[in-house]
């Protein structure tokens, strides 16, 4: 799920969207293109240390959400919706619910 390309245009739109002034720090990978369009006044760290857990949930999230991986078919008009599906996924990877998925496997008539 994206905004566009990997660019400093996409950045800045980014940046705009997620930062707001009592974002004290900042954490990112080693994109060249966060030393620019992060402001100087921000405290910026580059760490892939610090930004590994997002990927790995972001990587979760692709695989088991197909409203997560493509804008095709299957995506989410509703944020809500988006917001329930991510809950659902992380409560039954938790162990807190077991999702029993033998009703797939009925017989036929």
């Amino acid at each position: 799920m994206g905004i566009g390309g990997r660019n400093n245009k996409t950045g800045e739109k980014l940046y705009e969207k997620l930062f707001d002034k009592e974002t004290s720090i900042i954490y990112t990978d080693y994109y060249k293109s966060y030393k620019s369009i992060i402001p100087k006044e921000k405290e910026h760290i580059q760490s892939k240390a610090e930004t590994y857990t997002v990927e790995g949930y972001s990587s979760i999230f692709c695989h088991f959400l197909a409203r997560m991986r493509r804008k095709t078919k299957c995506y989410s008009k509703c944020v809500k919706m988006l917001e329930y599906s991510i809950r659902l996924l992380m409560t039954q990877r938790n162990g807190q619910i077991s999702i029993n998925y033998t009703w797939l496997a009925m017989p036929k008539k």
